[in-house]
């Protein structure tokens, strides 16, 4: 298969589809790998790297969506990429349908199979295309949330782990999965006074084991975080609903009864967030404030931290991309249900529920398309 790797166009988006390593695996199978010349580099990968790996450099996007049977990406196809899209492509990459309309609209348009890296499960009920990235995110929230309690940048002036004699920060974490429970570990370790809500009770009991009291576990309801908001420094947002818009769990009128310079940081923001005021910022202008809380809402946090992450989630696609290269995106699909569960789009058709219920339009599921 012709498969075609793009340089990310998304603000400051750093990270890339394919690492070298990955290249040499593709081309060592017979395949054909276009590479978009400087792709790499945010991530530490120059064109030679891949040369030595056995890619054919572009000049630009437009050759690589043109050479390539197989487009493998990061983020979601961006307005100008999605013009270089045709029927009968396949797209692989991180693509959060529910709150994007545009998007989905124009995928649907161009008839290309989109499968998500975001919807793809593993035999443990896990997302193990989606874990790598929300570990870097949970792990870079406190970090960018104690940045952002800093006085200089609208914060409380607030230092995470506090000093003798001073009170740490109150960090207060919503949702237990992978995001929260890295948010966590990283809290924890920088001293914070960390308490974590979660609706399982046995994820609870899992926190509270691995952790040794070191935090605080709670049951989340809204009176739950109605309860905790007035006294929490920082409050992440760290829920998912697999392939849906994240719920909204802290409306607008709650952060009045926060302190000024509270932080929030919203880890779902690609999702759509889940608080009421979130809106998708960028690394070069991350926060903003609502009401005296200060709001960091980057929609692409792990590309602060591009190779480590681009390593990261190499290491998880490469399997299916191999797979999809080698089979075909629907004898692939057709073996592996696993994968399946990431196909979003295909011939103009929907195949995400969670995504029509989100956007108001009809969808069938991946095994119903792929029956058709």
């Amino acid at each position: 298969m012709k498969i075609g790797c793009p340089k990310e166009v998304k603000p400051q988006e750093y990270r890339v589809g394919l690492t070298p390593d990955a290249v040499r695996e593709a081309v060592s199978r017979g395949h054909e790998v276009t590479v978009e010349t400087g792709a790499g580099l945010g991530a530490g990968f120059a064109d030679s790297d891949y040369q030595v790996a056995g890619a054919e450099i572009a000049p630009d996007a437009a050759a690589v969506f043109a050479a390539a049977e197989m487009i493998v990406k990061v983020k979601e196809p961006q307005p100008a990429e999605r013009a270089l899209l045709r029927a009968g492509q396949v797209l692989f990459t991180y693509l959060h349908l529910a709150p994007d309309p545009a998007q989905t609209a124009d995928l649907l348009g161009a008839g290309v199979t989109a499968i998500a890296y975001e919807t793809v499960t593993d035999r443990n009920g896990g997302l193990p295309l989606l874990a790598p990235m929300s570990e870097v995110a949970g792990r870079l929230a406190p970090q960018v949330g104690a940045w952002t309690l800093q006085k200089a940048n609208g914060g409380r002036g607030v230092l995470l782990g506090g000093v003798p004699g001073v009170r740490p920060a109150r960090v207060v974490i919503i949702g237990g999965g992978v995001v929260g429970t890295a948010a966590a570990r990283v809290a924890v370790g920088m001293g914070a006074n960390v308490t974590v809500l979660d609706r399982s009770v046995p994820r609870l009991s899992y926190l509270d084991d691995i952790f040794m009291g070191k935090l605080t576990t709670q049951y989340s309801s809204a009176g739950a975080i109605a309860d905790l908001l007035p006294t929490a420094d920082m409050v992440i947002g760290a829920v998912l609903i697999p392939g849906a818009a994240a719920p909204k769990l802290v409306s607008r009128a709650q952060l009045s009864s926060m302190l000024p310079g509270a932080a929030l940081v919203d880890v779902a923001i690609d999702q759509g967030g889940c608080f009421e005021t979130s809106r998708a910022t960028t690394h070069q202008d991350p926060i903003y404030e609502v009401d005296g809380v200060m709001h960091y809402c980057v929609a692409n946090m792990p590309g602060a931290v591009a190779r480590t992450s681009t390593q990261a989630l190499g290491n998880a696609t490469l399997p299916f991309v191999l797979a999809l290269a080698a089979k075909g995106w629907r004898q692939a699909l057709a073996d592996d249900p696993h994968l399946r569960a990431g196909l979003a789009t295909h011939a103009g058709r929907l195949a995400s529920p969670p995504v029509g219920e989100a956007l108001g339009l009809e969808a069938v599921t991946p095994d119903e398309l792929l029956a058709s």
